[in-house]
């Protein structure tokens, strides 16, 4: 947030700058940390703190919306792969695996000082020169050049490109440290905005990795990543040092509750104005070499009514490293509050939620469609009218909507009040009419609310009254490419299918029964003048010669069921859609009687 007001008026870079929400310091820029402010503090303590900081108001999210759209489609632009998630509104996670791959095909052992990566697979001066005998930016642990880093045995150059073992992921990591540079420099240049990057192999690592050198700094993790749980692991000596609460995937109060069991008894608190911070450190190592500490001593400990399932495994696998979550696209929106309490509140919340939810799905989503032949349509098909205005086509849909809120944790007996940070949440199936062009985003807020979001709340929220909340949010996500109305835009094309059709049904006849006022489809066999027509023209819609070994095999298999007819009828002349089998002799659908003749040429056992 702050960096927002920053880009927008530089001299706000050089003083205290504290961004207000409601009662509260939503965040602060390093230089007002420097001078004690911190995120969550009160605005008055804050103020009192620093008489000459600089608080601004960051009630309207727009501001922040669009400039971390802006960004992230600027980094989006550079990622072949289109995986770029958005975490709030300043983290961006990419996944770089297919273009570290390239360029580590394209490397020169013998000319690493003055190596080029591709940013184009296309067009190979698009790009920018590195050292690749070296890591760029901040490394853990500490940097050496290749062939006497601590990772690497020493070996020679050739080593470097084999496809497996320490030396291959160092020179995947170290490819990737250069791209990272390259996309914090040209973010700053062409956006205004700096940066810091963490790089490793997973989002758990990259995240925690990236905030080791703040700001304006980048950190890779350096192999070996092997023997998790070991000393041997790099991962493991760096996640070994951190609180157990900062593992991202472990919630505070799932945090407390490790703490409370290591320490037998409750950890003790900081008193604060809002929130009470633990006073004792439990770190991951602790809790690694705890004894007895596993996976279903964490279940245990852990589980229960309401828990994720397997909670245990999964904490398991977080503390030592272990995140197999891809990259991801979602859309959400969330606001927070100082007091959220009345059902009349959340459905103002709700509906103004809905709304800016609605608006983003629809930017972001929603492409202009150039095809001649998009006209008319539904709001299913994605096109918006036959109005001669551009029609509009949804790239992708979103399958999910999900709902999270925050409970605000009861006072405790000494008056303090525990940090909250645990949230729940309940997903549906996504309402086609979020997908309806036709109808404002306003009257489709209000459906959505009213069919759709309130339910969704009362199976989070059960009781009536009484609950108090800090925080909601609304996730459009689990997103599905949709088809596309022309040959050239992405997804599935029907139209190619249709213009096909007339090739793949020309050997069916329609029949009508003049006295029965009747119809009936058939396939027509072909006979000798047929066959000879198909040989000769082929199939049109692909331009490949029929072979006349297909066209027999299929005239065969049409005999056969022409010599079985007897057998698709039942006693009372209702077709049966079944093959009685002369092995076993239960009947198997036409579909799977080749998998049934397979089934019983199979070895016994």
């Amino acid at each position: 947030y702050a960096a927002v007001f920053e880009n927008e008026d530089p001299t706000l870079r050089f003083v205290p700058l504290a961004v207000q929400q409601k009662q509260i310091i939503v965040t602060c820029n390093y230089v007002a940390r420097r001078h004690g402010l911190y995120k969550l503090q009160r605005v008055t303590e804050a103020r009192r703190k620093c008489p000459e900081a600089v608080v601004v108001l960051g009630e309207d999210l727009n501001r922040f919306r669009n400039a971390s759209k802006e960004n992230y489609k600027f980094l989006r632009s550079f990622a072949w792969s289109g995986q770029v998630e958005r975490l709030g509104f300043d983290e961006v996670f990419i996944d770089v695996t297919d273009m570290v791959d390239y360029n580590l095909g394209m490397i020169n052992p013998n000319a690493l000082h003055s190596s080029f990566f591709h940013l184009s697979r296309h067009d190979p001066t698009i790009g920018f020169e590195f050292d690749g005998r070296r890591i760029a930016g901040h490394t853990i642990p500490g940097l050496g050049y290749i062939g006497t880093n601590v990772s690497l045995a020493p070996g020679s150059m050739d080593e470097i490109r084999l496809d497996k073992g320490p030396a291959s992921l160092y020179m995947r990591l170290m490819i990737g440290s250069h791209l990272a540079e390259h996309l914090r420099h040209q973010l700053e240049e062409h956006q205004g905005y700096t940066s810091t990057v963490g790089i490793s192999t997973s989002k758990l690592i990259s995240k925690l990795i990236g905030n080791v050198n703040k700001p304006k700094g980048q950190t890779t993790l350096l192999p070996p990543y092997s023997s998790p749980g070991t000393d041997e692991s790099n991962v493991t000596r760096f996640l070994d040092s951190h609180n157990i609460g900062e593992i991202p995937g472990i919630g505070f109060g799932t945090a407390q509750r490790i703490r409370d069991y290591l320490l037998g008894r409750p950890a003790a608190s900081d008193a604060g104005l809002m929130y009470a911070g633990t006073k004792e450190s439990v770190t991951v190592r602790d809790v690694r070499l705890s004894a007895n500490m596993g996976i279903e001593l964490l279940e245990r400990l852990l589980g229960g009514s309401g828990a994720p399932k397997n909670i245990g495994a999964k904490v398991w696998g977080l503390i030592h490293g272990v995140d197999i979550s891809e990259v991801s696209k979602a859309r959400d929106v969330e606001d927070s509050y100082v007091r959220l309490d009345t059902m009349a509140a959340v459905k103002t919340e709700l509906l103004v939620l809905s709304q800016s939810l609605l608006s983003r799905v629809r930017e972001d989503l929603l492409c202009v469609d150039n095809s001649d032949k998009a006209v008319g349509g539904n709001a299913s098909g994605g096109v918006e009218n036959s109005t001669g205005l551009p029609t509009r086509q949804w790239l992708a849909c979103p399958r999910t909507l999900r709902l999270s809120t925050r409970p605000r944790p009861p006072l405790n007996p000494g008056g303090t009040r525990s940090r909250g940070f645990n949230r729940i949440s309940r997903s549906c199936e996504m309402p086609s009419l979020v997908l309806d062009l036709s109808k404002s985003i306003e009257e489709l807020s209000q459906t959505l609310v009213q069919e759709t979001l309130v339910p969704l709340f009362h199976k989070l929220h059960q009781e009536k009254s009484g609950w108090n909340l800090t925080l909601m949010n609304l996730c459009a996500t689990n997103m599905c490419l949709t088809a596309a109305s022309s040959g050239g835009n992405a997804g599935r094309d029907i139209s190619k299918m249709l213009r096909r059709q007339e090739h793949f049904l020309k050997e069916w006849e329609v029949e009508v029964d003049a006295d029965a006022n009747s119809v009936s489809v058939g396939l027509k066999v072909p006979g000798k003048h047929d066959q000879d027509a198909l040989e000769a023209r082929g199939d049109p819609t692909t331009g490949r010669e029929v072979n006349p070994d297909e066209l027999r095999t299929s005239q065969k298999l049409v005999k056969k069921c022409e010599e079985d007819e007897d057998a698709w009828q039942s006693d009372d002349d209702i077709p049966d859609l079944h093959h009685r089998c002369s092995i076993c002799g239960l009947p198997v659908p036409y579909f799977a009687v080749t998998a049934h003749a397979l089934f019983h040429n199979l070895p016994g056992p």
